[in-house]
C-alpha cells in the first residue's frame, strides 16, 4: 500500500456485484485489506437475483465485521451484469461517496489490490482506474487465463484502441474504480445491461475527456463459472464500437455517447471547398458587410481583409475586434428585429444560420423590409437534407439528430435545393445563383490524400454535366445561394410617389 496516501480523506464504496456467489462472498470480504477498515469505507453487495443463498450469506456478514458497514441488497429481478452496475453507481451517487470500487463476488479480482488502485483517485490524478491483467501479458497466462481468451482479449482490445484512438492495455477487465464525480458527468444509465456495459463506459469516459489510469493486477482463474458468451460478447463490443465511431463522425446519433455540451458555434472550415471558403471568396472588395449569425467572428475577421467594413451580429459575438474595420453586436436572432439598418450594407452573409431559425420565412421577409433604401446582395449557405448519406440513413430507418452535420440537434428547419429556392422566391427575393458544396471530408478523415480524393470525387458528382440537376441535389452536402431582395410594395409606392412628384415638377416648369 502506498504509505503516503491518507485513505480516510475520501468516502469509498466497495461495490461487490454478486450472482450465485454464496461460497465466495465471505472470502472476498475477508480479503479486504486492514488499511481500509475504517469509518470512511463501506461495502455494498448487490445480489442480482441469484438462484442460491448469496443474499442470505451477505446478510450474515453484515453484523460480523465492525470495521466497516456492510449493506446487502437483492434485485427482485435479474438486471444483468451492466444493469447491476448501474444500481451500485447510483447508490454511490445518492449516498455521498467520492469513489466507488467495483469488485466481483466470485473472487476473481484480488481485493488485496484495492489500496494501490485507489491511490491515483485519492491523489486526484485520475477519474477512473482500471486493474489490468495485460500490462504484463505473460502474467495473465501464468495466472491461468485460457490461451483462447488471452488471444481474444488482445485482438478485441487492439481493434477497440484503433477505433477510439486510445492506448489501453485491456478493455475487458472487470476490476474498475471510478470517481463518483466522473460518473455524474456521463450517462452510464443509458448503457447496456449486458457484459459490454464495460465497453460503453470506456467510450463515454474517453469522449468526456476523463483521465483513465491502468495499474497491474494479478490474474486468477479458479473454478468459478464463466457466465459470458464469448462470441456474443465480442460481437456486442464490435457493434458498440462501430456505433461510437459513427456517432463521433456525426453519421449516427447514439444518446449514450452524447457526453459533451452541444456546440453553439463551429470551427473554421478552411483549406478546402466549404461554406466558409465560398463566403470569403464571395466578398466584394471594398464592400460593407453584414455577417448575421457570425458566431465567434472567425469568418468575419477573414472577410475584413477584403471588405471595407464588417459588422457581425450573434448572441455569441465577441465584445470587440482587434481590427479597426470590424465591429460586433449581440443579437439573439429569434428574439427580435435586426438591430441595424440593413440598407447601409452592400452584402449580407448568412452562413449556416437559416436552419436554426424558428420561422425562416418571417425572418427573410423582415430582413427584406429592413433594406428599404438599398437591396444588398444576400449570400446564404445551409445544409442539404437531400445529401445521399442522409437518404441512405433514412432508407435504413435512421433519422437521428446528432451533435453536428446536417441533422444537428440545434437545427429546426431543413432544406433541399428546391425548397430553399421556393423560400427565397416566396419571401420576395430574386435568386441569382445556386451551387452545391461538397462534404467536409478533410475534417472527417484529414486533409491528406484521402481527404482530397474524396473532395474531388464529391465535387465531380455535383458538377456532373449529365445529371440534369438531380446529381447536385444528391451529392451536395450544403447549398450556396446568392440572391437580391426585391423592393417591397411600400418601397415601390414611395418611389412611385417621389418619382411622380419630381416628374410633375419638371412638367410644370417646362410648361411655364
Amino acid at each position: 500500500m502506498p504509505d503516503s496516501i491518507d485513505f480516510a480523506r475520501k468516502r469509498v464504496l466497495i461495490f461487490i456485484v454478486a450472482y450465485n456467489a454464496e461460497t465466495t462472498i465471505g472470502s472476498v470480504l475477508s480479503r479486504i485489506p486492514e488499511s481500509m477498515r475504517n469509518s470512511n469505507v463501506e461495502v455494498l453487495i448487490i445480489d442480482d437475483s441469484s438462484k442460491d443463498s448469496t443474499f442470505a450469506t451477505g446478510l450474515r456478514h453484515e453484523p460480523e465485521d465492525g470495521d466497516f458497514r456492510i449493506t446487502t441488497l437483492r434485485n427482485p429481478e435479474n438486471q444483468g451484469y451492466g444493469g447491476n452496475q448501474k444500481l451500485g453507481y447510483r447508490y454511490a451517487m445518492d449516498n455521498g461517496f467520492d469513489i466507488v470500487a467495483l469488485v466481483h463476488g466470485d473472487g476473481q479480482y484480488a481485493p488485496e489490490k484495492l489500496p494501490d488502485l485507489l491511490a491515483p483517485l485519492i491523489r486526484g490524478e485520475a477519474d477512473a482506474v482500471f486493474g489490468s491483467r495485460m500490462l504484463r501479458k505473460q502474467d495473465a497466462l501464468a495466472g491461468g487465463m485460457p490461451l483462447y481468451k488471452w488471444i481474444g482479449n488482445q485482438v478485441l482490445t487492439s481493434y477497440q484502441n484503433f477505433v477510439l484512438g486510445t492506448k489501453l492495455s485491456e478493455f475487458h477487465s472487470g476490476y474498475r474504480l471510478y470517481s463518483v464525480a466522473a460518473l455524474k458527468d456521463i450517462p452510464f444509465e443509458r448503457n447496456s445491461n449486458d457484459f459490454h456495459f464495460d465497453t460503453d463506459i470506456i467510450i463515454q469516459l474517453h469522449f468526456a475527456a476523463k483521465r483513465i489510469v491502468e495499474l497491474p493486477i494479478p490474474t486468477f482463474y479458479g473454478d468459478e463459472i464463466c457466465r459470458v458468451n464469448g462470441i456474443k460478447y465480442a460481437w456486442d463490443c464490435f457493434k458498440t464500437m462501430i456505433r461510437a465511431a459513427l456517432h463521433r463522425k456525426n453519421l449516427l446519433y447514439d444518446r449514450k455517447f452524447d457526453v459533451a455540451p452541444v456546440e453553439e458555434t463551429y470551427d473554421l472550415k478552411l483549406g478546402f471547398d466549404s461554406s466558409h471558403t465560398r463566403a470569403i471568396t464571395a466578398v466584394a472588395p471594398g464592400a460593407r458587410i453584414l455577417d448575421i449569425g457570425c458566431g465567434r467572428g472567425y469568418v468575419a475577421e477573414l472577410m475584413a481583409e477584403k471588405a471595407a467594413h464588417v459588422t457581425g451580429l450573434d448572441q455569441y459575438a465577441p465584445e470587440k475586434s482587434a481590427k479597426p474595420n470590424v465591429d460586433y453586436g449581440k443579437w439573439d436572432i429569434d428574439a427580435g428585429p435586426c438591430p441595424v439598418d440593413v440598407s447601409q450594407f452592400d452584402q449580407v452573409f448568412m452562413l449556416d444560420i437559416i436552419e436554426h431559425l424558428k420561422d425562416p420565412e418571417a425572418f427573410m421577409e423582415a430582413l427584406r423590409a429592413r433594406a428599404v433604401h438599398k437591396q444588398p446582395e444576400i449570400i446564404l449557405t445551409t445544409a442539404n437534407i437531400g445529401f445521399f448519406i442522409t437518404r441512405l440513413m433514412l432508407l435504413f430507418g435512421q433519422f437521428n439528430y446528432g451533435r453536428k452535420g446536417i441533422l444537428d440537434r440545434t437545427h429546426t428547419r431543413l432544406f433541399t435545393f428546391r425548397s430553399l429556392r421556393e423560400l427565397f422566391e416566396q419571401t420576395g427575393y430574386r435568386v441569382e445563383e445556386v451551387r452545391g458544396i461538397p462534404g467536409p471530408f478533410p475534417n472527417a478523415v484529414g486533409n491528406g490524400i484521402l481527404g482530397r480524393l474524396l473532395m474531388f470525387a464529391n465535387s465531380f458528382l455535383i458538377w456532373f454535366p449529365f445529371g440534369w440537376g438531380w446529381m447536385r441535389g444528391l451529392f451536395s452536402y450544403q447549398i450556396f445561394v446568392r440572391a437580391k431582395a426585391r423592393p417591397t410594395v411600400p418601397n415601390l409606392l414611395a418611389k412611385t410617389v417621389a418619382t411622380s412628384e419630381q416628374l410633375r415638377a419638371e412638367i410644370k416648369k417646362s410648361a411655364a
